[in-house]
C-alpha cells in the first residue's frame, strides 16, 4: 500500500512547536483500516478515544483535548466515536500494554490513546493511534508536540489532523480559521464586523468595529492577510489589513470607481478583483507590491467574483454576458473566457478548489438556491445543498468541505454559516455567535 507523508503530516513536521515520534512504527501485516471518500453512502468507522491521561498538571486539559480530538473526527461523518461507558479496557497509563481483544469486542477499529503534562505554561501533548484488530501502531500516527497553554485546542486539531489524514488519505483541515462577517441589529439596518474563529467556531475574536459595512473577506495564501471590501468612505473598496497588527489600508484609490470581490493569486503577490466605472464592471489585477494595475476583461456585461487555479495560471469569473450569470474561464493574464456552466439557472460566486479538481459555486434555478460542484471544464455537474438562500463557498484547505451562507425565508430571516463535504452528505451548521455571513476558510495554520 503506498503511504507516503501526506500535507498534513509535513505541515506538523514544519511547526513551530516541537515535535517528536514515539517509537518507530512497526510494519504492518496487513492494510490498515481507510476511508475512501466518495460520493456514494458509508458507514462511519467506529473510533474509541479514551480520555487522555493526566501526567502531570494537566487537569481539565486532557479531558478537553480528547473531547476536540472525537467532535473533529466525528464532525467530518466518516467517524463514529464509541462512548467511554462502553469501553471494558481503561487506559490509565500511556505506555501501558493495550487490551486489544476488549476492543475489538466493542467493534472499535481505530483506538487512540494520548497523555497530556502541564508545567507552568508549558503543555506537552503525545498520542498513538492503534489499528485494532491488527494490533499495531498506524504508521505516522505516534507523535508528541510541545506549546503553551494557550494554545492547546491547536494541538487537539493537529492530532485529529494526523488521524484523519492517516485513515482517509486526505489532508487535514481542523486546524485552521474561518473569517466572516458578523451581522446584528434589525434586517433593514444590519450592522456587519469582521471576526474570525477556529473552523469550529471556537476562539471568536472580532477585527473590525460596526461603524460601517464589511463584506467578502478572503485570506491571503500565508493567512496573515486578509482583504476586504469596506464601504467606510461610503462607496466599496477594497481593503487590506495584516492579521497581526490590525493594520489597514485601502487598495486602488481611484476617483469614479467602485472596486469589490477581491482575492488573492496563490503566491499573494497578485489582488485580482471587480471595478465599477462610469456604469461597465471589469476584472482587474493589482500588484500588491508595485501597485501596477491591469484590465483583464473588456466587455459592456458584469464580470466579477475572480479566483484563481492553485498553480496561478487561470482565473474562473461570473459574468451575464450570456444574458444571465454564468461561469467563465480565462488565462490568468486576461481574455475573452470560456463558458463552462452548461445547466439551467443563474450560476455566480465560483471559486477554484485548492487541489485543483473541482470549481464550487452558487446556483439559482427554480425558486432555490444551491451550493454546487463541478469540474474545472464544467463536467460533473453536483448540486450538494438547497435552501430558501445559500450562497458564497469557501473551501476548506484540504480541498474537500465547503462553508457557506445559509439564510433563512421571512422577515425574521437571519444567516448563518454551515459546512457541507463534497459528497453531500454531511451537512451541518457552524456554531456562532449570532448572525454571520461570507466565510472564508485559511489554509492550515502555520
Amino acid at each position: 500500500m503506498k503511504t507516503p507523508m501526506t500535507n498534513a503530516f509535513r505541515t506538523i513536521l514544519a511547526l513551530a512547536l516541537t515535535l517528536g515520534t514515539l517509537g518507530a512504527a512497526p510494519v504492518l501485516a496487513q492494510e490498515p483500516p481507510r476511508i475512501v471518500i466518495g460520493p456514494g453512502v458509508i458507514e462511519p468507522m467506529p473510533i474509541a478515544v479514551p480520555t487522555f491521561i493526566d501526567e502531570g498538571g494537566a487537569g481539565e486539559y486532557a479531558r478537553e483535548i480528547s473531547r476536540v480530538v472525537t467532535s473533529d473526527l466525528e464532525g467530518t461523518g466518516f467517524f463514529r466515536a464509541i462512548g467511554e461507558e462502553a469501553h471494558i479496557s481503561r487506559i490509565t497509563a500511556f505506555d501501558s500494554p493495550v487490551a486489544f481483544e476488549d476492543w475489538k469486542a466493542i467493534n472499535a477499529q481505530v483506538l487512540v490513546t494520548g497523555a497530556v503534562t502541564v508545567s507552568g505554561d508549558r503543555i506537552t501533548v503525545k498520542f498513538r493511534a492503534y489499528d485494532v484488530f491488527n494490533g499495531q501502531t498506524l504508521e505516522g500516527a505516534a507523535l508528541q508536540f510541545v506549546g503553551t497553554t494557550d494554545g492547546w485546542r491547536r494541538m487537539a486539531h493537529k492530532v485529529a489532523d494526523v488521524i484523519y489524514s492517516k485513515i482517509t488519505g486526505e489532508g487535514g483541515y481542523f486546524d485552521s480559521r474561518v473569517v466572516f462577517v458578523s451581522e446584528s441589529g434589525p434586517k433593514d439596518q444590519r450592522l456587519k464586523r469582521l471576526a474570525v474563529m477556529d473552523y469550529d467556531g471556537a476562539n471568536l475574536a472580532y477585527l473590525t468595529d460596526s461603524g460601517s459595512i464589511v463584506i467578502a473577506p478572503r485570506f491571503s495564501p500565508q493567512g496573515d492577510r486578509i482583504l476586504y471590501t469596506s464601504y467606510e468612505s461610503g462607496f466599496p473598496r477594497i481593503t487590506l489589513m495584516d492579521v497581526a497588527s490590525l493594520r489597514r489600508q485601502s487598495l486602488d484609490e481611484q476617483e469614479g470607481t467602485m472596486t469589490f470581490a477581491p482575492r488573492f493569486s496563490p503566491d499573494g503577490g497578485t489582488v485580482v478583483f471587480s471595478l465599477e466605472r462610469g456604469g461597465n464592471t471589469d476584472i482587474y489585477a493589482l500588484s500588491v507590491v508595485s501597485g501596477r494595475l491591469s484590465q483583464l476583461t473588456n466587455a459592456p456585461s458584469i464580470e466579477t467574483a475572480p479566483s484563481f487555479s492553485p498553480d496561478g495560471s487561470q482565473i474562473v469569473f461570473e459574468s451575464d454576458r450570456s444574458g444571465s450569470p454564468q461561469i467563465y474561464v480565462m488565462p490568468a493574464g486576461g481574455g475573452e473566457g470560456t463558458r463552462i456552466s452548461a445547466g439551467k439557472g443563474r450560476y455566480g460566486t465560483p471559486v477554484w478548489s485548492p487541489r485543483g479538481d473541482y470549481i464550487a459555486f452558487t446556483k439559482q434555478n427554480a425558486g432555490r438556491f444551491h451550493i454546487g460542484v463541478m469540474r474545472t471544464d464544467g463536467s460533473e455537474e453536483r448540486l450538494l445543498t438547497a435552501s430558501f438562500l445559500d450562497e458564497g463557498p469557501t473551501w476548506a484547505p484540504n480541498g474537500r468541505v465547503l462553508m457557506f451562507t445559509r439564510e433563512t425565508s421571512g422577515e425574521g430571516g437571519q444567516a448563518r454559516l454551515w459546512s457541507v463535504d463534497i459528497t453531500g452528505r454531511n451537512l451541518k451548521q457552524i456554531p456562532t455567535d449570532g448572525a454571520a455571513s461570507d466565510p472564508a476558510w485559511s489554509p492550515l495554520l502555520p
